[in-house]
């Protein structure tokens, strides 16, 4: 690789010479390589070049035919990596031969194979690895795809669309041919071929079509799909039911593998999953697998329109499909489930990876300039920023302008290639609302920080808010964003006060705050009010507002916002904390433990919720609110406010968990998910204590759990205990699953998240374990990943050796799997953020992996922008 690769620009942008019109593809699956035959219509576009520039990766070319033309081989124009033709006509078919190898494919893009199974995964430039293509997602075509291999080996062969063929051939194989009718982009085209087992069901459309529903397994995990066909069926009936939106084909497939990158592609009638994602039953899988299940199988579904009948004419307009699908599965979730709890757990990813992310050396724009390698920006801004930018669109113009404005950009750019300036145009036109400005969202990075102060005279109340815009890499001047700013206020005696406010009067005002300073007066208050601000978290912002902790308790007690609850919990958290590192003495106040006593025994309240008030900041947020975080005091702080709170509500702590505690059999319903996460919540508090009885209730916990989130809760608490019942727990539960793959990730990640003290020797010998294997993304993901970014106790230790151990892997993975190994290199991407010490060694480990032969360009692009100006 060069050490300057090229920079893919967004300004760059220009359509291609030739528009692919149909795409016939024959594949004849081998033992130890595949053939594969394209026969592509190409049109030509008029007022462009006639040359054709084709791309591939590790391609071998056997065979161009021009129309009826058998073309010299050793005359053109083409490598492994690309193919050009010159003055060619209007309209022509062109017809490639390759020959590939999945076998040895360990990037798992384009076609490979995973566990004796043929699978594809091609966004966003993985059919490149095919066949020679113009492999961009402007380039839409209709697919006829043949599929040709060993009847006994793989009985299954699957592709987009509906079969239309089928027959056996000689020598025991068979073939069987798809077509799909609507036009897609090569980066949906998908392939799967195997001896697989499959669950059916059926859905009927609101037009009365009966749509075929298969998910495809391994035979003996069939009895693990049927939360997911369920999850199926839901999404289904919410698109229609809320936008209107009906499956289009006669069947819908997804077939789930063990090997694969992402978590799931939306590949058009055939969705290909991680297996995590799918296989679930409650021996197996946690609460928050079947929530992951649900979210994951809406959003891969809901991408049919939002991302695949109307896709991306580029890449940079990734969170078109993205931001706008996951704002999608948010609101599906949050129907399906507690709104309140959906938008709190939301805003927690949110603040844990994109708030860091915004806060760094890699911190970019939702839509973003330029790029080396895309695969890197698969990124958390991307996605849950830009769910949060579509949310604010919905905020501001209401719920009914909103979906007007989603009906015109499906009408208008149906079967298109579509750009973020289409989404809001359409949203303009519907509403007669401009969002001019209100577009600086997609082009500037960086969280805003928003200052409010209040103050309340006669009969009124003046809010003062401030925006401040940081620096990001490249971005130093800055325009004013328009944020939407949900507003209520209280009273002393906790009632919503209804106030006036440009012409209306009611308990909760949408705030437009779009200059740099900007005031806004209220009528109708006698006495000063308690402020509710950026309610629902209206807005991806830092809220500065002075409350005092007294204020912080009443909003705890009395905000009928569930998340403004959870959010003057975290913000009383912070504040206590804050006390303790200005003062080691500091002490929790009595009117702190009544508050959080009185929230352990209302009878009213949701259990989650009470749970998550009781779930303080990660240490990897509260590191991104600092400009050099000393980590130590973060950990120290944060584990005294646990033990403190532990040991003043132990009891009460203690009764709340037995009476969250059932022993009758598991129920994946509110109550039953409401009572085992405050069980989780109680337990880690009074184990916070040290005390032996707590251990003794963990370990009793495990031994008698029912259901596999009540023995992850009591196993994850036992991995941070200095105690003999820790390694017997693992090695039970060891016994007990080693035949399962997906709860052996559990074993292995709970061991690498431990905040145990011998924890970097024990990811070592995790890293030697027979079961560990460096091909697989999911058991790199459970130990080095899950170190990297659930162990600030272990990666950052102050010796470093943390942070070589990742440079290692990093190193060994790029070899194999470019993808993963740039996440990892992103881990030590923060290095600004810590003393000086822990800067000096994690650049160190930077500088070692820049310096490496042969760096893949997905891991030179983190390196050289996390060293930027270092």
């Amino acid at each position: 690789m060069s050490r300057e690769p090229q920079v893919i620009k967004l300004k760059d942008y220009q359509q291609p010479n030739f528009w692919a019109k149909k795409t016939e593809l024959t594949f004849d699956l081998n033992e130890d390589h595949s053939l594969v035959t394209s026969k592509v219509h190409y049109q030509h576009n008029p007022g462009h070049d006639r040359t054709l520039t084709l791309a591939g990766l590790s391609l071998e070319l056997v065979s161009v035919h021009l129309d009826h033309e058998d073309l010299n081989l050793d005359a053109m124009d083409y490598s492994p990596e690309h193919l050009s033709l010159k003055d060619l006509p209007d309209t022509f078919a062109l017809t490639i031969t390759t020959k590939i190898y999945p076998q040895k494919n360990t990037a798992l893009e384009g076609l490979y194979k995973s566990n004796g199974k043929f699978c594809t995964q091609c966004e966003p430039e993985g059919f490149r690895r095919i066949t020679y293509f113009l492999d961009r997602p402007d380039v839409m075509s209709e697919y006829r795809t043949t599929i040709i291999a060993d009847k006994s080996k793989y009985p299954i062969l699957l592709s987009n669309g509906n079969p239309v063929d089928s027959k056996d051939l000689p020598n025991n194989r068979h073939q069987m041919v798809w077509h799909d009718p609507f036009p897609k982009p090569s980066y949906l085209f998908a392939l799967v071929a195997g001896d697989l087992g499959c669950v059916e069901d059926e859905f009927t459309t609101k037009s009365s079509r009966k749509i075929k529903l298969q998910i495809f397994v391994e035979k003996e995990n069939l009895d693990k799909c049927d939360f997911a066909m369920q999850a199926v069926k839901d999404s289904m009936k919410w698109d229609e039911d809320t936008y209107g939106l009906e499956y289009d084909l006669d069947i819908f497939m997804i077939v789930a593998v063990s090997d694969f990158n992402m978590g799931a592609m939306e590949n058009k009638g055939l969705n290909i999953f991680n297996s995590k994602y799918i296989l679930a039953n409650p021996e197996t899988a946690t609460d928050s697998d079947f929530e992951g299940i649900q979210s994951v199988v809406g959003h891969e579904y809901f991408h049919n329109w939002s991302g695949n009948r109307v896709t991306c004419r580029d890449w940079f307009q990734l969170s078109l499909k993205e931001g706008l699908t996951v704002f999608r599965d948010q609101e599906f979730s949050a129907d399906m489930n507690s709104r309140g709890v959906k938008r709190i757990s939301d805003v927690k990813v949110l603040r844990n990876s994109q708030f860091v992310e915004d806060s760094g050396p890699m911190a970019h724009p939702v839509r973003p300039d330029s790029y080396i390698e895309i695969n890197n920006f698969y990124t958390s801004t991307v996605y849950n920023k830009g769910a949060e930018v579509i949310r604010m669109i919905h905020t501001i113009l209401g719920k009914d302008a909103f979906h007007k404005g989603i009906d015109t950009y499906f009408n208008r750019h149906d079967g298109e290639a579509a750009t973020i300036e289409d989404f809001v145009k359409a949203m303009e036109d519907s509403s007669g609302a401009s969002l001019k400005q209100f577009t600086h969202w997609y082009h500037q990075a960086g969280t805003p920080r928003v200052n409010a102060e209040l103050s309340h005279q006669d009969n009124k109340v003046i809010l003062k808010l401030q925006q401040r815009l940081p620096m990001t890499p490249g971005q130093s001047d800055k325009h004013a964003q328009v944020i939407p700013i949900t507003t209520s206020f209280f009273a002393k005696d906790g009632k919503a006060v209804p106030f006036l406010y440009q012409g209306d009067t009611k308990t909760e005002h949408v705030l437009i705050f779009d200059q740099g300073e900007q005031e806004f007066v209220f009528e109708g208050f006698a006495e000063e009010p308690i402020p509710s601000l950026a309610r629902s978290f209206s807005a991806p912002i830092h809220l500065d507002y002075q409350y005092s902790d007294e204020q912080l308790i009443f909003l705890m007690t009395w905000d009928n916002d569930d998340f403004n609850r959870y959010e003057a919990a975290q913000n009383l958290a912070m504040s206590l904390m804050k006390k303790r590192q200005q003062s080691p003495s500091y002490e929790l106040p009595d009117e702190v433990l009544t508050a959080y006593k009185s929230l352990l025994a209302s009878k009213t309240l949701d259990p989650r919720i009470k749970a998550r008030a009781l779930s303080f900041p990660s240490i990897d947020y509260l590191v991104s609110l600092e400009q050099e975080a000393n980590i130590e005091a973060i950990f120290e702080t944060r584990s005294w406010l646990q033990e403190s709170i532990g040991h003043s509500c132990y009891q009460e702590l203690w009764d709340a968990y037995h009476q969250s505690h059932k022993q009758d059999s598991y129920q994946l319903d509110a109550e039953g998910i409401g009572n085992r996460e405050l069980k989780s919540v109680c337990l880690s508090l009074l184990l916070a204590t040290g005390k032996e009885d707590s251990v003794a209730l963990a370990t009793s916990l495990f031994a008698k759990s029912n259901n596999m989130t009540d023995t992850i809760t009591a196993l994850n608490e036992l991995s941070h205990v200095n105690d003999p019942r820790r390694q017997d727990a693992f090695k039970s539960f060891y016994d007990k699953w080693s035949h399962d793959q997906l709860v052996i990730d559990k074993w292995f990640a709970l061991q690498s998240s431990s905040y145990h003290d011998h924890v970097l020797a024990h990811v070592k010998d995790l890293l030697e374990h027979k079961d560990f294997d460096l091909l697989n993304p999911n058991r790199v993901y459970a130990v080095l990943r899950q170190f990297a970014r659930a162990n600030p106790k272990g990666f950052h230790h102050s010796n470093g050796e943390g942070y070589q151990l990742i440079a290692d892997y990093v190193l060994k993975i790029d070899k194999t799997n470019s993808h993963i190994a740039a996440m990892l290199a992103n881990s030590l991407s923060q290095w600004r953020r810590f003393d000086k010490g822990r800067q000096g060694k994690m650049v160190a480990q930077l500088e070692r992996i820049k310096a490496a032969e042969g760096l893949s360009k997905d891991v030179y692009e983190i390196v050289s922008k996390s060293l930027q100006d270092s």
